[in-house]
């Protein structure tokens, strides 16, 4: 099994990649292989909102994104970690959430084993959480857990002993969660409103027909009755 940790720091061996490390040496003790892949020595671009992906499943954009898909795609567990950015996550990490928009649409992350680590000064880990959650959810990933550490001063994480502990038992976790082969069903690995736009035709947005036609005299009953427009 292949666990892949995304370090989102700009800083080199700062306190977020430390603690990722913890993870991940523990899940190489549970019989996991294991990489890390850094930001702060890469060139990532922004999607340019092409919707190539939409067609082709793939990005476009050759940059250092490249080698990150096929790690990811190899990958049975992903661990992503960003320090607290203004309340999110980094720039560097909201990238990467954009230029993987096409994989939601495909499934090609269906199933992987997916954990969070978030560290901080003082507050906002819960937001990043949750915005990484929802990343995980709309990938139709299973959802391990998440480890919060607190740290201002480079190699502070190292000082935070509830951090430390919850970090190696997040790299256990996760490679525990690879090992029970945990599937979505069949047909649906990829979200629901995917499913019932683009196989059974059915628009997802009003603008586009969402809705069935109201029947004029349906209408005029309710509006008779005072019901609101």
């Amino acid at each position: 099994m292949k666990v892949i940790g995304i370090c989102g720091s700009p800083r080199k061996g700062g306190n977020t990649e430390l603690l990722l490390r913890e993870a991940l040496e523990s899940a190489a003790s549970a019989g996991a292989d294991t990489g890390l892949f850094t930001v702060f020595d890469k060139e990532i671009k922004p999607c340019d909102g092409c919707a190539a992906c939409h067609r082709t499943g793939n990005c476009h954009i050759q940059d250092d994104m490249q080698p990150l898909y096929a790690q990811l795609q190899a990958a049975d567990g992903i661990i992503v970690a960003s320090p607290v950015y203004f309340w999110s996550v980094t720039a560097q990490i909201k990238i990467i959430i954009d230029r993987l928009y096409g994989y939601y649409r495909s499934g090609k992350l269906s199933n992987k084993v997916g954990g969070v680590i978030v560290v901080g000064g003082t507050q906002g880990h819960t937001e990043v959480r949750n915005l990484l959650y929802a990343f995980f959810a709309q990938n139709h990933m299973i959802i391990a857990d998440w480890v919060s550490g607190f740290a201002s001063r480079k190699r502070d994480i190292m000082r935070d002993r509830h951090a430390l502990a919850a970090a190696k038992l997040l790299g256990q976790k996760v490679a525990s969660l690879i090992q029970l082969q945990l599937r979505y069903p069949e047909g649906m690995r990829i979200p629901i409103s995917t499913i019932v736009r683009d196989q059974m035709g059915i628009p997802s947005s009003p603008a586009e027909g969402r809705f069935l036609p109201v029947p004029q005299e349906a209408d005029g009953a309710a509006l008779s009755k005072g019901a609101p427009p």
